[in-house]
């Protein structure tokens, strides 16, 4: 992503922190795996979203009006010795000109310079609770700061959450930011094309995983967006299976929910299928449900509607449902009113996708649910989950989980479907797998 973009965003949270105040984000840090072997390392997306920095050990700090520029960035000095060991970083002339930081410091100078940033400023914005050295070290900055009050140095009075301007900016998605996301869904959907193509009787969950990530990488994708789920027959009754350690069986439905990360922007797709290539019946019954109400949920995804209208229309047609084949008795709305659907439909249709598979954004405002918007990306996730041992109904339905998801974005017109290119009708199914 152009730095423009990254200057775009800044400017704009600076006209919303206001003349006078200051705010503050520290980086992601990198996570011992085992001894002196580290987790790979990703950026914070709080952070990322506003500085396009993907290094630990950083600070940025942003005043608006500042003389001296308004965005200022503490980081790592340049160390030739670290870059032959571990490879190029920016170093504080990087922060500059690549990063266009109009300052930069050490980040190992921050407790001398820092305070002096919040001297005479009202307001402190910054990611509250969030990192607790963050917390920790501010409250020793103003500590510090109050202790002069004698030579008429005044510390910050309040200190305000910056997620409440920041991840209301990070839901509505530019056209550099769905350029990113079209591309993830379009890899990670060949990714699901690749899986039913593959999958067989036999082979190993874990196998059918390492397809999908050899697909992602293949395309230019390095990380899945969050682990994929590969969850063969009863398995896929737990929502979110991870183990991806079984063998496939003839007969059996297997559910994937994969997704890759393109330059720190999600894909988050779900799709079921049968590992034998053609749905039994009661397969394909179950399926054709969760699908027709996933088409009608994303139906509800128009501008003007909110947002739990998409959810309300899956549990209709899911009830009903229900109630045609016999997993359910009595009155359709009395059912839906007293969540007789819950034991098998238990989660809302969706969240907010984004820089994070579940992303950021308030659901509701002022206690109202939230009216969809362009530029929103969402998914749409109905699913039916019936364990080995649920009594009372007949055992042709149990042990079978299905779940079909998609990423939505809301357009001025109506909706567009990121992940249309992952097959989802029975038909298109089984022909792909049967060609194979």
């Amino acid at each position: 992503m152009k730095q423009l973009e990254f200057k775009k965003r800044r400017k704009h949270l600076m006209q919303q922190i206001g003349s006078g105040n200051i705010a503050i984000i520290a980086s992601a840090d990198t996570r011992i795996r085992n001894r002196d072997v580290h987790y790979p390392f990703r950026q914070d997306s709080d952070f990322y979203y506003l500085t396009g920095f993907n290094e630990p050990d950083a600070l940025a700090v942003f005043i608006p009006e500042r003389k001296q520029g308004e965005y200022i960035l503490f980081c790592r000095e340049f160390d030739p010795q670290k870059a032959l060991w571990e490879g190029a970083h920016a170093g504080l002339e990087g922060a500059t000109k690549k990063y266009e930081a109009d300052d930069a410091f050490p980040i190992d100078d921050l407790d001398d310079i820092l305070p002096g940033m919040l001297e005479n400023k009202g307001k402190v914005f910054y990611p509250m609770g969030r990192n607790s050295d963050l917390d920790h070290n501010l409250l020793i900055w103003l500590n510090e700061i109050r202790n002069q009050t004698r030579r008429g140095v005044v510390a910050p009075n309040e200190l305000v959450s910056l997620e409440h301007i920041l991840h209301e900016m990070r839901l509505f998605k530019t056209e550099a930011e769905l350029k990113l996301m079209r591309k993830a869904a379009n890899v990670s959907a060949d990714a699901h094309i690749k899986a039913m193509q593959r999958v067989k009787a036999g082979a190993y969950e874990y196998q059918i995983e390492a397809d999908i990530v050899h697909t992602l990488m293949q395309e230019g994708l390095r990380n899945v967006a969050y682990p994929s789920i590969v969850a063969g027959g009863k398995n896929a009754c737990t929502l979110h299976y991870t183990e991806n350690k079984d063998k496939l069986k003839a007969g059996d439905l297997i559910l994937i929910d994969a997704g890759g990360e393109c330059d720190h922007y999600a894909a988050d797709i779900t799709r079921t299928f049968p590992v034998s290539g053609k749905f039994s019946e009661p397969q394909a019954l179950l399926y054709q449900l969760v699908l027709n109400a996933q088409l009608a949920a994303i139906e509800q995804i128009q501008p003007g509607l909110a947002w739990n209208m998409a959810h309300d229309a899956a549990v209709q047609i899911i009830t009903k449902g229900l109630v045609e084949l016999g997993l359910l008795k009595g009155r359709v709305a009395k059912l839906i009113k007293d969540e007789k659907y819950k034991p098998f439909f238990m989660h809302r249709i969706g969240h907010w996708l984004g820089m994070d598979v579940h992303d950021v954004g308030s659901y509701k405002i002022n206690n109202e649910w939230r009216i969809l918007e362009p530029g929103m990306v969402l998914t749409v996730e109905p699913g039916l989950y019936i364990p080995v041992d649920y009594k009372g109904i007949d055992p042709k339905w149990c042990g079978i989980g299905i779940r079909i998801e998609d990423d939505i974005l809301v357009t001025a017109a109506g909706h567009e479907i990121l992940s249309q290119k992952a097959p989802k009708s029975i038909a298109d199914i089984e022909r792909l797998m049967q060609a194979h």
